[in-house]
């Protein structure tokens, strides 16, 4: 795969709106989980809520779009200058030369839970569910490509936890193709009534701070996030500390609908066929960050595939006892945490997590480490054995033009 780079991208979750406030919070080691007090929710269990969504008004020419989860895209868009760097490549290329892929897998669906609440005596809508503008996962590509001007190919990938990883494979693919110049890539997802309830019916939601790897974790911690890259071909000499999309490795289970193969075959193929994309061996990789979603299974099968590519030759970590598990978001979130990982030599920590599992050899790091990192690989795994694998890399990085 031709490399490209990451000129600009942003994200906002629990830890915070921005880049500054995510890397504040991920050298700290902090979590931003709290117990939930989310809506009517009324679930023993810990969030990872973005403040101010509630609040955050969309511009007016984007009324019809109103959502939680609209508003969290839109409000992450207009941090660290994207939105501008974005509205700035558009005229360089064209608008239709830009494209915009993204993940989700809730949509705008609190707002349905919402209006089926309202319902008047005869069981119909007091205030009805805006289909088109919010329930519809592509509402959130219309309207990321209207707030930024665009007007190339724009689509939603929507396979449960790896919809933000997968979406790089398809910006790439269409770049290569010649079809567009440009991407704006990432994932969203919003926290909603279906989803809290619907993992806790699954008995995979943890009553306390979600411990990745840990020997007694029970579960995850849902959380909620948007995150965001624009994607361009390398132009002339960059600079040193540029992050690069080297490869992308993508697989499927073919296992069971919502429990990954025991084994991790899955998995370990996505991470080959993401070093194979980038023309990179295990040893090449410095850092890897893992799906990591503190469920049993979950976490022992990556962890085998882990140790039979890597070893514990490779520092692994997952931030999702810091973000909780953001979902359709959590793909776009976890790459650009790589690539501040890279920018700023800084391996994460895994906050919430205290003892490794035993059953699982892997050079797993609790707390923050200062390290020159060149290649950083990061996984995210979903339902359906839905499997996806992204390498970033410094532009300086030895032996790799």
């Amino acid at each position: 795969m031709q490399a490209l780079h990451l000129s600009c991208f942003t994200a906002a979750s629990c830890l915070g709106a921005g880049l500054e406030a995510t890397l504040k919070a991920l050298a700290a080691n902090r979590s931003g989980l709290a117990r939930c007090a989310f809506e009517t929710v009324a679930l023993a269990t810990h969030v990872g809520e973005v403040a101010g969504v509630d609040d955050y008004r969309l511009p007016f020419d984007l009324a019809d779009y109103d959502c939680r989860n609209n508003r969290l895209a839109v409000l992450t868009l207009e941090q660290d200058g994207f939105a501008e760097t974005v509205r700035a490549a558009a005229q360089r290329y064209g608008a239709a030369r830009v494209g915009v892929f993204l993940g989700t897998s809730t949509a705008g669906i609190l707002e349905t839970e919402q209006a089926y609440r309202q319902l008047d005596e005869a069981g119909a809508f007091v205030a009805p569910p805006v289909y088109e503008g919010s329930h519809t996962p592509y509402a959130l590509a219309d309207v990321v490509a209207r707030h930024l001007g665009l007007s190339g190919p724009a689509f939603v990938v929507s396979t449960a936890c790896s919809s933000g990883a997968k979406v790089f494979a398809s910006a790439a693919r269409l770049i290569g193709a010649g079809l567009i110049d440009a991407a704006v890539v990432g994932g969203v997802d919003s926290l909603c009534l279906t989803t809290l309830y619907g993992f806790n019916s699954l008995e995979l939601v943890s009553p306390e701070p979600c411990r990745p790897y840990d020997s007694e974790r029970r579960g995850i911690s849902i959380g909620e996030a948007a995150a965001f890259a624009l994607l361009e071909r390398p132009a002339g000499e960059l600079p040193p500390d540029a992050v690069l999309l080297a490869g992308v490795g993508e697989s499927s289970d073919a296992y069971h609908m919502s429990s990954p193969h025991p084994e991790g075959r899955g998995a370990e193929a996505a991470m080959r066929a993401a070093l194979v994309s980038a023309g990179l061996s295990p040893a090449d990789v410095d850092y890897l960050n893992l799906h990591g979603t503190a469920t049993p299974s979950n976490d022992a099968a990556e962890g085998q595939a882990v140790m039979r590519l890597f070893g514990r030759d490779v520092p692994a970590s997952s931030t999702k006892g810091a973000t909780g598990h953001t979902l359709g978001a959590a793909g776009a979130l976890e790459v650009v945490i790589g690539a501040l990982a890279l920018k700023h030599g800084l391996i994460p920590g895994s906050p919430g997590s205290r003892a490794l599992d035993a059953a699982l050899d892997l050079d797993y790091v609790f707390t923050p480490r200062a390290q020159a990192l060149g290649v950083v690989m990061s996984n995210s795994f979903g339902f359906g054995g839905s499997n996806a694998s992204v390498v970033l890399r410094r532009a300086d990085a030895k032996g790799h033009a």
